[in-house]
């Protein structure tokens, strides 16, 4: 990847997919040349907390709402400690942000770390491409880094896949660190960062849990040398049937049978240990506004989400597993896939979407507190 942060409002800029189309525009933050795959996000608001959510590493966004950054960048809403996307698609960015929380623009903060991005184009109708041939590989090319499209293209088509990538533990934390209960300490939970967003820990120490979070390549015996009341499992990057890890590790806490919890890439390992295969998606769910239905209570919920992959479990029957019988908790009402899973002989759920959804909605807020009553219940 080659960098600049000079001239980038005004330098050309194209960006190139794997199947040969392409789209010109204007440079957008960093001036440089970029790849990752292509996939949209349907939020119209929330592009901070989408940007620094490490399960977008290696991706490049490409936002459908058309005007993006209209309320700048602030220093409270960042989801971790950068920028995570490998490149950023708007069609109309704001001139002017105006919120009072600003500090500085969109712009200004994907040149400083980096990102290199493109403006002008058209995001609608690169979105129904993506829509219609599915999640591919893109690059991002400004400045000097135009060149002929047919060189560009090579290049993309050099660029890895998503599928068969290994990612959690290039952005999980390297040690481990405790987030606080606020106010009465209730429970102390371990939970496996697999590309954690800053505001998971924060709903659980809401609840009065004590959150010890331990990197990605944490152990079973580090798990439990916290003394857990529960273990939880974050969401995060890449291809789930590469995570033979956290599978095992998963599959430890279900044998001791302590209560647990996954959001996301953990809705994946949850699948995985119990048996169930994964699969990519034609080009994911990335958005604030996905319904979902909780089969257990018939509600349905406004959601956000941000997955690429799914669980291949049966929606029609309660399953027979090595560590009792599972159901499909949630499904997604626009395509049926698999959204959540529940063991019914021990305490241990997940879902596939984002229960902490800090730029909203809060439909599925609830399941931390389902959380603290399966440790309610084991305490008891």
């Amino acid at each position: 990847m080659t960098i600049s942060t000079r001239g980038a409002g005004k330098a050309p800029a194209v960006l190139v997919l794997e199947d040969g189309r392409s789209f010109r525009g204007r440079a957008y933050g960093a001036v440089g040349e970029t790849f990752g795959e292509a996939v949209f996000s349907t939020g119209m608001t929330g592009y901070q907390e989408t940007l620094t959510d490490p399960s977008y590493h290696r991706q490049v966004v490409v936002m459908t709402a058309p005007h993006v950054g209209n309320t700048g960048v602030n220093d409270d809403d960042p989801e971790s400690g950068k920028i995570w996307v490998s490149g950023y698609v708007v069609r109309d960015p704001a001139r002017i942000p105006s919120n009072w929380r600003s500090r500085r623009t969109l712009d200004e903060e994907l040149a400083s770390q980096g990102v290199v991005g493109i403006s002008g184009i058209d995001t609608r109708a690169l979105t129904r491409h993506l829509r219609e041939r599915g999640a591919m590989r893109v690059g991002i090319f400004s400045g000097n880094a135009v060149q002929d499209e047919g060189v560009l293209l090579a290049k993309v088509r050099q660029a890895p896949e998503m599928s068969g990538a290994d990612l959690a533990a290039e952005v999980a934390t390297k040690e481990a660190y405790v987030v606080p209960a606020i106010g009465t300490k209730k429970f102390t939970v371990a939970a496996i960062d697999l590309g954690i967003k800053g505001m998971t820990p924060h709903r659980m120490a809401e609840r009065g849990i004590e959150v010890h979070v331990l990197p990605a390549t944490a152990t079973l015996e580090d798990v439990y040398a916290v003394e857990p009341d529960g273990v939880f499992f974050s969401n995060g990057p890449g291809d789930p049937s590469t995570a033979d890890h956290p599978v095992s590790v998963m599959r430890g806490v279900l044998e001791r049978k302590t209560p647990l919890f996954g959001i996301c890439f953990g809705n994946q390992i949850l699948g995985r240990s119990l048996g169930f295969g994964t699969y990519k998606l034609k080009y994911g769910h990335r958005g604030i506004n996905q319904p979902v239905q909780d089969r257990t209570t018939g509600k349905v919920e406004v959601t956000a989400h941000n997955h690429g992959f799914a669980v291949d479990a049966p929606l029609d029957k309660v399953s027979d597993t090595e560590f009792g019988r599972a159901e499909v908790s949630h499904v997604c009402l626009n395509d049926q896939v698999v959204e959540g899973l529940q063991l019914l002989d021990q305490p241990a759920f997940s879902v596939q979407y984002h229960p902490e959804a800090a730029a909203g909605p809060h439909d599925a807020a609830y399941l931390f507190d389902r959380f603290v009553t399966l440790m309610e219940g084991q305490r008891a």
